[in-house]
């Protein structure tokens, strides 16, 4: 099937402030979006696609120029694809507190012109939401034909229902949760620590010292991957096969194919978009 093409990342700032849950408001910030097809007459058929935690607003199509910059949806949205372009005005709104272009710990606080870093304020799923509700109004859509999202994404699709029912028509949230049990939550501090622990994590401010917290991010995405798969799915894709077919000798190598996995994700989250304007 068919894909979208080349396509180009916008952007809309906002000068009214945004009040957050947490009591705090950002006075103004810009959201990067995309936007895949064509609006209709009437404004009806916009889709909202909302990203999971380390994606973006670049949901499908590719950037020109740039090897595997295919869209992390780009299966299922384009024309003839279950987000079928020729029918559905696609749009993806990249994230409040992300490091893919929309307003965060990486741009300069108005308040007094240094790097957010730590300063940034607590963004929650509600707080993005609104954030993308006066988006989808400033492109003139009073209702979205479907919200939908994986992950923290459908936890987004979950909260639009919530906050705006009059606002779409469906909803559909993919391997998703009102809310994190326990165990999410544990696993979620055990994830953070690795990365406050790093030295160059600098309480926060590492934009300030030229640095990310690398080490820390791999051990936590290491940790995350860990949780996206259940023990049986891990076991069906991996078992105990070994990758060099011998044991290692050494505890700095590599024996099972489940160790290679998670220091691949470790790898691949570190090095991307971390810093990526």
């Amino acid at each position: 099937m068919a894909s979208v093409g080349n396509v180009l990342p916008q952007q809309m700032s906002f000068d009214t402030p945004l009040p957050l849950r947490s009591g705090a408001s950002l006075s103004g910030y810009t959201l990067h979006y995309e936007t895949y097809g064509r609006l209709n007459a009437d404004a009806s058929n916009a889709v909202l696609v909302c990203h999971a935690l380390n994606a973006s607003h670049h949901v499908a199509g590719l950037y020109e120029g740039q090897a595997r910059s295919e869209g992390w949806w780009d299966n299922l949205v384009g024309p003839g694809k279950p987000l079928d372009t020729d029918q559905f005005f696609v749009i993806g709104i990249n994230n409040l507190g992300s490091c893919f272009g929309s307003t965060g710990p990486m741009h300069l606080n108005p308040q007094n012109g240094k790097v957010y870093g730590a300063d940034f304020p607590v963004v929650t799923v509600e707080d993005w939401v609104d954030a993308q509700a006066r988006l989808i109004e400033r492109l003139g859509i009073r209702q979205l034909a479907a919200v939908l999202g994986g992950s923290l994404g459908g936890m987004q699709a979950l909260a639009w229902t919530l906050r705006y029912p009059e606002r779409l028509r469906y909803c559909v949230a993919v391997a998703t949760a009102p809310n994190l049990s326990a165990q999410n939550i544990a696993f979620n501090e055990v994830a953070r620590r690795a990365i406050i622990t790093d030295p160059d994590f600098h309480g926060g401010h590492f934009y300030e010292h030229g640095v990310v917290p690398k080490r820390g991010l791999r051990v936590a995405r290491m940790i995350g991957h860990i949780t996206y798969l259940s023990d049986d799915s891990m076991e069906a894709k991996f078992g105990r096969d070994m990758r060099a077919g011998r044991p290692a000798y050494s505890t700095q190598d590599i024996e099972f194919q489940i160790e290679s996995y998670l220091r691949h994700q470790g790898d691949k989250f570190s090095e991307a978009g971390v810093g990526h304007e």
